[in-house]
């Protein structure tokens, strides 16, 4: 029998009331120090990544973020997974055009050196696999050099061991954040928006799909209610 999913204290109604002066769904202009990403640099990458796993029979790639939510390519098979020696974290900074903007930055997750992280394997059709990881790092990695470049990670399946691809922050890359409290952190979502959106709907969509797999995060439990604390004081709790 199903458990009973926990209530949330970030609800819809606090997402409503933080949106977009503007919704643009283009990609915008790279910041300085970047360039656009073409589909050749992308067919580069994946060549290079599945050259340093040569003899692997099927592609897996581990969501643990919205990548949960809203899939950028198309998969046959989806299972819940725990990677170790990686943690979701919001360390990716600072997030001016897509849900922040230069007066309300945001901060978006990556995963960070230590701890574990259960998240979300998809597995690609093996007959469109350059297609489907091109449209995955199109979505994640729409500039160079990234910040939080595709690598190969171990992930733990029921009995299963699986390779898969995923994101994790390059600390030395500049869009590095750390040693932010869980408060500070949360004075960031409660209050950036961007022209997709706002950092308060990318923490409630990320944590309530958690929940629906049966992943409870401790740490983003701990951050949706001080969001949503932070929204009411704001605006007034209903």
């Amino acid at each position: 029998m199903a458990k009973p999913l926990r209530t949330m204290a970030l609800t819809e109604r606090h997402v409503a009331l933080l949106q977009p002066e503007t919704i643009e769904e283009n990609l915008p202009a790279p910041p300085a120090g970047m360039i656009q990403a073409t589909r050749e640099d992308h067919l580069g990458t994946i060549a290079d990544l599945l050259g340093q796993e040569p003899e692997i029979g099927e592609i897996w790639f581990f969501a643990y973020g919205s990548l949960i939510w809203k899939p950028a390519c198309a998969f046959v098979e989806m299972r819940t997974g725990l990677v170790r020696g990686w943690h979701r974290s919001f360390c990716l900074g600072w997030n001016n055009r897509y849900r922040g903007s230069d007066k309300t930055p945001g901060l978006m997750l990556a995963l960070d050196r230590g701890g574990a992280c259960k998240g979300v394997l998809y597995r690609i059709p093996a007959d469109a696999i350059n297609d489907n990881l091109v449209s995955l790092l199109e979505r994640e990695m729409g500039w160079w050099p990234s910040p939080f470049p595709p690598r190969w990670v171990s992930v733990q399946s029921g009995e299963r061991t699986i390779r898969a691809l995923t994101f994790c922050i390059d600390r030395h890359s500049g869009r590095y954040v750390s040693g932010l409290s869980v408060e500070q952190v949360a004075d960031v979502l409660a209050t950036a928006v961007g022209t997709r959106g706002s950092m308060a709907e990318y923490l409630f969509a990320t944590v309530s799909h958690l929940e629906i797999l049966g992943i409870h995060d401790p740490h983003l439990w701990q951050l949706q209610a001080l969001v949503a604390a932070r929204i009411d004081a704001a605006y007034g709790a209903a």
